[in-house]
Parts: C-alpha cells; structure tokens; sequence
C-alpha cells in the first residue's frame, strides 16, 4: 500500500483529476478516497458491486455521498482518468 500511496500521492490525485475535468465541485467527492475505493476494493472480497464500492467510499470519506451522487460520478470522464493511472503505475513497474 505504501508503495502505491506514494507513486500516486493525494495531491497527484487531485491534480490529475482537476485537469481532465473528473470533478465539477470540490464539495463532497474526495478523490484520493474514490480511487482507493476503487482499487482497494477490487482487491478484497468475492463480490463487487457499486453498492459495495459506494460503502466502501463513504466508510472512509469525511463526507457520505448518496446512491445517485455516486453512480453520477461513473463517467466516462473518471474511466479515463482511472486509465491514466493505470498506464502510470504500469510504466513505472516496468522501469
């Protein structure tokens, strides 16, 4: 975990994220927990679902989100930005 905390620190996240446009307001949705949300949680358990990665999320943000403001946030904005780190963590363990 340390490892990827620190190739991808918190205000790398939300750098990345402001300059493709992932996020609209800064008011509830923290990044750095959504992603870790999204790549912690695929890592544990034998189901996934967006209900589970939803509680996930709001188990570790400072702010709950709602069903709908969740499932409003999948879009294909966030699917390329999750790209993006993908192709970054995989560069730099191929180096």
């Amino acid at each position: 975990m340390r490892r990827l905390t620190t190739l991808f620190p918190s205000e790398f996240l939300k750098q990345h994220a402001e300059e493709l446009g992932v996020v609209e307001r800064d008011r509830k949705l923290q990044i750095p927990a959504f992603v870790w949300t999204f790549v912690f949680g695929f890592a544990a358990g034998e189901s996934r679902t967006l209900a589970g990665f939803r509680r996930c999320y709001n188990s570790t943000a400072d702010e709950t989100i709602s069903p709908s403001g969740f499932y409003q946030r999948l879009t294909p904005t966030l699917a390329e930005y999750l790209r993006d780190l993908v192709e970054r963590g995989l560069d730099e363990v191929a180096v």
